[in-house]
Parts: C-alpha cells; structure tokens; sequence
C-alpha cells in the first residue's frame, strides 16, 4: 500500500503538478495579504513595519509556487524546483522550531505562521515524491546561485528600505546584529558581516543535507522497483 501510495506521486501528470503548485501559491498568497493587511490596520494602526515585509526564506514559496509552473520545461524550472524541495522544509521546519517570530503578536497571526510552515513542508515533500528536482549533487549547485541571488535582493531590500535597519530580509541587516539564535552571540564577538556570512553558509548547508537525504531516498525507491 505505501509503495501504491509513493508511486501515485511519481505519476502525477505534470498539469496536476502545477495546479497543486499554483493552489498552494494562491493559498500562501491570500494569507500573506491577510497578515500585512492586519499589521498594517490594525497592529500598527496606518504605519506599515517593514519588519515584516514578505521576502524572507520562507517567503519565497509564496512566489515560486506561482512562477514554476508559468515556465517552459528546462534547468531553471528544474532547478527552481530543487530550490523549494531543499530549502522549504529547512525553513518550515527551523521556523516551527523558533517560533518567536510569528507567536505573541494575535492568535490569528500564530496559527498564521504555523499552517504556512506546515505547507512550506508539505511542497518540498511534493517536489521530492513526484520527483520534480534534480537531486544530483549538480541539481544542488544549480541551486547556489539562486540562493546568493535571492541574498543579494534581501540584502538591498535591508539597505533600501526606509529607516535603515527596519528591514531585516533573511536576517541578514548590516545594521545591527542577526537576531538567529547563535548566531547573534556569534555576531556581538565577530562582527554582524561575518555573522551573516556564516548564517548564510549554514543554511547552505542544512538544504545540502537535505538535498542529500532526497537523493539517498530516491536511489533507495529506485533499488526497490
């Protein structure tokens, strides 16, 4: 039963994919609109807190999940699809880990913040079980400039923004140090720039283990057929 259950996956039909792709896109959409919406009338009463402006890591899916399926058939889909398989459940699951960043604000916003990691999980294992991604170790560094890409965005976002320091996109502001765990003490002793980079270099590494994990797992279920 598991393995008709597994295999029910592997086949979906590629526009099956993109309609779960794109419903989970407008879902994480709807939602985010609710939440800046919320902060901006009724949190913060008319002043919008580019704290909260979405493009985090875990913001990204809410984009990617409409874009993927709008492109033609070729490495940047495929790696595009590597990069929420590998990245979504590292951040889906570190932020339901960490939870101070969505909890304490209004109960609405909590379960907010804890149903859109839950589905940040639950696309990366979509990708994984239909087998969308390139789970060779060339798959993962097709993702790396996709990463640093997207860093790179945060980063200007964190300088852009009015107020400097009031954005803090990846975690990553240059203006004071990370608030991650571990990483902030890291920063008060070496500085908030080599902080970041290591910050950086972890997650990196965290969707390499899982990249690896996935491809373990299909060299496994490939065996096995």
């Amino acid at each position: 039963m598991k393995s008709n259950f597994v295999s029910s996956f592997t086949r979906m039909p590629d526009r099956t994919f993109s309609r779960a792709l794109t419903g989970c896109g407008l879902f994480l959409a709807g939602c985010e609109l609710y939440k800046q919406l919320f902060l901006y009338y009724i949190i913060n009463q008319g002043h919008y807190d580019w704290w909260y402006f979405p493009f985090q890591l875990c913001s990204l899916p809410m984009y990617l999940c409409l874009l993927i399926p709008r492109l033609p058939k070729g490495w940047l889909k495929t790696s595009l699809c590597t990069f929420l398989q590998d990245y979504s459940i590292l951040g889906g699951i570190a932020a339901l880990i960490v939870s101070e960043g969505f909890s304490g604000i209004h109960w609405t916003l909590t379960a907010h913040g804890y149903v859109w990691h839950l589905l940040l999980i639950g696309i990366s294992v979509l990708i994984a079980l239909t087998g969308r991604a390139d789970v060779s170790r060339k798959g993962f560094l097709h993702t790396l400039p996709l990463f640093f890409t997207f860093s790179a965005i945060a980063m200007f976002i964190n300088v852009a923004a009015p107020g400097h320091g009031q954005a803090d996109m990846f975690y990553i502001s240059p203006y004071y140090p990370t608030p991650q765990p571990i990483f902030h003490e890291i920063a008060l002793v070496l500085g908030t720039w080599p902080a970041n980079l290591m910050y950086l270099l972890t997650i990196v590494t965290g969707g390499f283990l899982v990249h690896q994990l996935v491809a373990k797992a299909a060299s496994g279920k490939y065996q096995n057929t």
